[in-house]
């Protein structure tokens, strides 16, 4: 099954999510039979990362839940408030 993760930063976080980044980037890396899409949220501006975005292929949420909680970014207390749901993809057609 399909869940999307969905991550976002808490305020004034920038430099604990760069002091982060390249742990973080190693390990989906590393788990990348599971992550079908993975990529930051961007702010109003289409710069600034504001959160992180997972599309992953797991048997359960529990997985997925186990997976998050692995992450280097909720490890270092990244997150302010992290959504969690099945997915169901219709476009494109597989």
């Amino acid at each position: 099954m399909l869940y999307v993760l969905m991550c976002e930063d808490k305020p004034d976080s920038q430099s604990l999510r760069l002091a982060t980044r390249d742990a973080h980037l190693t390990y989906v890396g590393n788990n990348a039979e599971s992550v079908r899409l993975a990529g930051p949220m961007l702010g109003d501006d289409g710069e600034q990362m504001v959160g992180s975005l997972f599309l992953i292929e797991a048997d359960d949420a529990d997985s997925v839940r186990a997976f998050h909680e692995a992450d280097p970014y909720t490890r270092a207390g990244l997150w302010e408030r992290v959504t969690l749901r099945p997915f169901r993809q219709v476009l494109p057609r597989t």
